[in-house]
């Protein structure tokens, strides 16, 4: 019996990002699927949250993801530009947003193709590497280089717009049900998993359920 996880994740979080290739080799390992489940990042959702944080906690945030990222021998830079645009003081998303809600789309066009791991790795994978990956081709190449129709892809996200806004809501109160707020959030049968450091616990959970390993 296939064992189905919900992942919740941004294209804004690098902590998303990073922990990727553990989930793609997770669902490789493991009878099991997981179901990727885009959202906004927390700046749209929670407007007012970077304002409430303590001003320390964005230093240690870039202290611990360069860390992580070092730790883990993945590839870590800023993005740019960021994903979510921000007002001049940095603690709000701008009223207008040039790109969060395509690349939004995109990854929620291509979880409806079962390859939502693979695209969310290709695409992340620019936006956290400090490359311009709002430069003419940067994502359609990335999405091409995992097997992925990124023609279809872009023109569902450009034409199906409304459908998919519609899944993105829906996502977002599925979070919420599950009992959290943050990404990555992984939720099985729903117990959410907050976090990449709690990959390991979840896999502890799904043993407990009777998960095997995945087939040849």
């Amino acid at each position: 019996m296939t064992h189905l996880v919900d992942l919740f994740w941004s294209f804004r979080s690098p902590y998303s990002y990073l922990a990727l290739p553990r989930l793609m080799a997770l669902e490789a390992e493991w009878d099991i699927t997981i179901h990727v489940r885009p959202v906004r990042p927390l700046a749209l959702r929670q407007p007012d949250f970077f304002e409430r944080e303590d001003p320390m906690w964005m230093g240690y945030l870039l202290t611990d993801v360069l860390r992580l990222a070092d730790y883990l021998g993945m590839p870590i830079g800023l993005p740019s530009p960021d994903p979510v645009l921000m007002q001049a003081d940095r603690k709000r998303a701008a009223p207008d947003q040039p790109h969060i809600h395509r690349l939004t789309r995109i990854g929620l066009a291509a979880a409806e193709t079962g390859a939502g791991l693979a695209a969310l790795h290709a695409m992340s994978s620019k936006i956290w590497t400090g490359e311009d990956w709002t430069a003419d081709g940067v994502l359609e190449t990335a999405l091409t280089g995992c097997g992925l129709d990124a023609s279809a892809l872009i023109s569902t996200a450009e034409t199906d717009a409304d459908r998919l806004d519609a899944i993105l809501m829906a996502n977002e109160a599925a979070l919420t049900a599950a009992g959290h707020w943050g990404v990555p959030t992984l939720a099985y049968k729903g117990e959410p998993f907050f976090g990449q450091d709690r990959i390991d616990l979840l896999v502890w959970r799904l043993k407990q359920d009777g998960v095997q390993p995945a087939g040849p």
